[in-house]
């Protein structure tokens, strides 16, 4: 697959360096307009240009990779479908659910593919999560917790990050890892709820607790911050079954059974690759753009990033006041 790399930043080096390890991709050529963004894409020795029209019209291009700002989504996703080309565009897709609905349908319409990375369910700790739940060990889950921190960040070219109406601040930038994850594991949620704070002088909320309840009895609570705290980053999980619970933390993923057994389980990566941005060298970027690409190839929608659930994620996030 010939792929249109759209934004050369931390996310796009991310996307780039994770490419060069899978054997059916290859990165031909780069959009981008600042001096940062030419210097970046000569030294990767691939063309650049202002456009992704004018790249389809000079290239070869089979998919257009977009890791641009979260408030350029739109148009470029729809610049790429209109030279009907498959799309990956990082998350968030978009920040209000008309414009993701309209996304879909002009990809429908196109007759292309439109994939949002979500790495998160790609992480070997989510499959062991994933794992549990479907082979019932531990009984019916009744509740969960999941917390995604963060001292706040700084690495934002221009702090577009901290405009409500370019990034969707932390609703849409960070804890729209979990919720997406909750979706998956456990479906819609019927009831919606939060709290959030924030310090004197700050024009944002900087922490939020969001509480989603299930008809069936689960609850579950996610935890997001940007904080001003310098924390490590954290990214942990616990869910309580029937019979036992399930623990993510920095020691990996250990489960306890009510029977007294102990699971500690096999997270380690066998390929590590530098992701070029806050997070340490993994393979979770590796799975996720090899699945996305070998999705785009049969021209196929992917069953681990749905349309629906896509959708979902973004109608609950609109109740959200951020």
């Amino acid at each position: 697959m010939k792929i249109l790399l759209v934004g050369l930043g931390g996310m796009g080096s991310c996307h780039y360096a994770n490419a060069q390890q899978i054997p059916i991709a290859e990165v031909t050529a780069a959009v981008g307009q600042s001096d940062k963004d030419r210097a970046v894409a000569a030294e990767w020795g691939i063309p650049i240009y202002a456009t992704i029209t004018e790249a389809c019209t000079s290239e070869t291009v089979e998919l257009v990779d977009i890791c641009a700002p979260t408030f350029l989504h739109k148009e470029l996703v729809l610049e790429a479908i209109a030279n009907g080309k498959h799309v990956i565009v990082e998350k968030p897709v978009a920040l209000h659910y008309d414009d993701v609905a309209q996304m879909y349908e002009a990809a429908h319409k196109a007759g292309v593919q439109l994939y949002v990375a979500q790495v998160v369910q790609f992480k070997r700790e989510t499959e062991a999560l994933r794992q549990v739940l479907e082979d019932g060990r531990y009984g019916r889950p009744l509740d969960g917790y999941f917390q995604r921190l963060t001292a706040c960040p700084k690495w934002t070219h221009g702090r577009w990050l901290f405009d409500r109406d370019k990034s969707g601040l932390i609703p849409y930038d960070l804890h729209i890892h979990d919720l997406d994850l909750i979706i998956s594991l456990f479906g819609k949620p019927d009831r919606v709820a939060y709290t959030s704070c924030r310090c004197e002088g700050k024009d944002y909320d900087e922490h939020y607790r969001f509480s989603y309840g299930y008809s069936n009895g689960l609850n579950v609570i996610a935890e997001a911050g940007w904080l001003n705290a310098a924390i490590p980053f954290m990214a942990h999980w616990r869910v309580y079954f029937e019979r036992g619970m399930l623990i993510c933390d920095e020691n990996g993923v250990t489960g306890y059974g009510a029977d007294g057994e102990k699971t500690v389980f096999d997270v380690s990566e066998t390929v590590r690759v530098a992701s070029g941005i806050n997070l340490p060298a993994s393979g979770e970027f590796l799975r996720e753009l090899t699945h996305l690409i070998e999705c785009a190839q049969r021209g196929e929608p992917s069953p681990m990033v749905p349309k629906q659930r896509i959708l979902d994620v973004m109608e609950i996030l609109e109740q959200i006041r951020y």
